[in-house]
C-alpha cells in the first residue's frame, strides 16, 4: 500500500526544536533578590569611597557607574524597635559631638529604626542628603528580617556624590540642619 510513498513527516525530523535562553521576569528577579541577599550578608561595598565635600564633611563618592535602579549600598547598623530608639535618641542628644544617624521605618504595621550611630567602617551611614538625590531607600527582606538598602534613582556616573533625600522636613530638624532645605 505505501509503496513508492514517504510516510510524513515532521519538520523537527529536520531541524533541532529551538528553545529561547532567555530568562523569564519571575527568574531575573529571583536571580537579582539573591544578589542582593549576597551583597548585603557579605558586607560587601564596591564601587565607593569616602571624601570630603566642602559644606558637609564626609560623603561617599561613587567609583563606578550605577545603574538606574541598581543596589547600591545597604543603611547598616543596629536594628531596634522604636521604644529602644527613642532611648537611645536621648542619650545622644546629651553629647552633641556624637551625632545622630538613625533611620525610622515602618515595617509590618511596626516602626523599626536601623541605627548607624557608631562608627564603622561601613559607607550607607556616610551618604550625605539631597531633596534631588541620585539614591533612594528601600526595604530589602532577608528571612523576614528587614534591611534598609540605597537604590540608584537613576544612572550614577563614576565621580559623582552619592545622595539622597532624608526625608526630614520638621521646622526643629531644618533650624537645626539648614541644608536639609536643599
Amino acid at each position: 500500500r505505501t509503496q513508492g510513498r514517504t510516510p510524513n513527516r515532521k519538520v523537527t525530523d529536520y531541524y533541532p526544536v529551538r528553545r529561547s535562553s532567555r530568562k523569564s521576569k519571575s527568574e531575573l528577579e529571583t536571580e537579582e533578590r539573591r544578589k542582593i541577599d549576597e551583597l548585603i550578608t557579605s558586607g560587601k561595598e564596591e564601587g565607593m569611597k569616602i571624601d570630603y565635600i566642602d559644606g558637609k564633611g564626609r560623603g561617599v563618592i561613587a567609583t563606578k557607574h550605577f545603574n538606574r535602579g541598581e543596589f547600591v549600598v545597604e543603611y547598616h547598623g543596629d536594628l531596634i524597635e522604636i521604644t529602644d530608639a527613642k532611648k537611645r535618641e536621648a542619650v545622644y542628644a546629651q553629647d552633641p559631638s556624637t551625632g545622630c544617624y538613625m533611620y525610622y521605618f515602618q515595617y509590618l504595621s511596626k516602626t523599626y529604626c536601623v541605627d548607624a550611630t557608631k562608627e564603622t567602617d561601613r559607607l550607607g551611614r556616610l551618604i550625605n542628603h539631597s531633596k534631588c538625590g541620585n539614591c533612594q531607600t528601600k526595604l530589602h527582606d532577608i528571612d523576614g528580617v528587614p534591611h534598609l538598602i540605597l537604590i540608584a534613582s537613576r544612572d550614577i556616573k563614576a565621580g559623582e556624590e552619592l545622595l539622597y533625600d532624608y526625608g526630614d522636613r520638621s521646622k526643629a530638624s531644618i533650624a537645626a540642619h539648614p541644608w536639609l532645605k536643599h
